[in-house]
């Protein structure tokens, strides 16, 4: 069944934004530009004009909105993931967007950017390729300095701050932070470009891409006072640093608990969390996500990592139209790396294999569209696959597979 699904085509030249749709484009985002009174504040970028290539921080669907602004009235091309694309192909692809399946090694979109750049436009880049999952820095490719170098062109960045604290990824009700900001930097010139080593240009975007919006909100001041503001955190906080024990957490309005040991932690105004009762083991979220970070490299240090066998069902997404059930089967994470084989209706299996070496990361969704569930996305330059494991049959936490993805990764490189 699987062989017979049309595939999107990656191939087709970048369009460059029809004219008429680059009003619109700021039309759309100007209103919640404006609704959280965003500060941009340009640095070094007198005179810019494109090519040039634009590296964003990701946390939210503001972000979009904001490079829109920054860079009106240019035309450009965004790298956007197959399932933006979902129903709306063409609108997309007018306004400038450029397909990629996240976390492959694809050349061809390197072509298409090199095209971008040869048609005068600026080419948008997330390279953190997924939201942040707790509003600090995600792993960057190690290509970026590589394909910056390629380019030759102007390599700007534009930091956003707010926008997760806002409507953080495991809960995106908008929160009405303002003032948001943004750092609208011009990292190198062409000439400077030309003369700089790789890993000193991925040393520079590196640290210019350290951001903490946790830590941007207390020093601000800026007070969350929605209900709700902790519901879904345990989904990124999913072992519990009392009793250490993984998957039992849960959550509701402002607080955070432990089903296992029955502690609770109240997510304040300011985003701190204090212990109801006893010790705070940690008052800053980035700090108990990295905790977790250390315990997930332990175990890839001892090399005991294993999801176990989780049994999964797959939606297959080989091009925009929609998704399509693939099947029921099974996914296991462990120090080889990703294996799902899954049945389709007419009993044929079907299998993908991720080794380690192939991903620096994955991607990986909280209830998916608010309906589906968390699950895991797995691609190949011709295929998506959304796996879902099933809750009911199961205990897992994609955060952890997520880390895990990545301390795999680079414990090979170590």
């Amino acid at each position: 069944m699987i062989d017979n699904f049309e595939r999107f085509d990656m191939k087709a030249p970048p369009v460059r934004t029809k004219w008429y749709l680059r009003p619109l484009t700021l039309l759309l985002s100007a209103p919640d530009v404006k609704k959280h009174k965003c500060i941009i504040t340009k640095t070094g970028t007198e005179g810019l004009k494109p090519p040039f290539v634009l590296l964003c921080n990701h946390n939210a669907f503001m972000d979009f909105k904001v490079a829109t602004k920054a860079i009106y009235p240019w035309r450009a091309n965004y790298v956007v993931a197959i399932d933006g694309f979902i129903g709306r192909e063409k609108l997309l692809r007018d306004v400038g967007c450029i397909c990629k399946r996240k976390f492959t090694n694809d050349t061809t979109l390197v072509r298409q950017l090199v095209r971008t750049v040869k048609n005068g436009d600026v080419a948008v880049i997330y390279p953190e390729a997924r939201y942040s999952l707790c509003g600090t820095t995600a792993v960057l490719p190690e290509s970026l300095g590589k394909l910056c170098k390629l380019l030759g062109v102007p390599v700007v960045t534009l930091i956003c701050h707010g926008h997760h604290v806002n409507s953080p990824f495991w809960n995106l009700h908008d929160r009405g932070v303002k003032p948001t900001e943004a750092e609208f930097t011009l990292l190198y010139g062409a000439e400077e470009l030309k003369q700089a080593p790789v890993d000193e240009i991925n040393a520079k975007i590196v640290k210019a891409f350290r951001y903490d919006d946790f830590a941007w909100q207390k020093e601000r001041g800026i007070r969350v006072t929605y209900e709700g503001r902790a519901e879904g955190l345990h989904k990124v906080l999913y072992q519990c640093p009392a009793c250490k024990t993984e998957f039992k957490m849960s959550s509701a309005g402002c607080i955070l608990k432990c089903n296992a040991c029955g502690k609770e932690w109240r997510m304040k105004e300011l985003s701190e969390l204090e212990a109801v009762s006893g010790e705070t083991e940690f008052s800053h979220i980035p700090d108990w996500y990295e905790w977790e970070r250390a315990n997930v490299r332990a175990e890839v240090e001892a090399g005991t990592y294993s999801s176990g066998e989780l049994p999964v069902r797959v939606d297959s997404l080989p091009n925009a139209k929609k998704f399509i059930p693939l099947g029921t089967g099974t996914m296991i994470h462990d120090m080889e790396g990703f294996r799902v084989k899954v049945t389709d209706k007419d009993g044929d299996v079907h299998e993908m294999v991720k080794t380690v070496p192939s991903m620096y990361s994955c991607h990986i969704e909280y209830e998916y569209l608010g309906k589906y569930g968390d699950c895991v996305d797995l691609n190949t330059l011709t295929d998506t696959w959304y796996t879902y494991p099933d809750p009911e049959k199961c205990e897992f936490a994609v955060t952890k597979m997520a880390l895990a993805t990545e301390e795999l990764y680079y414990a090979g490189k170590r």
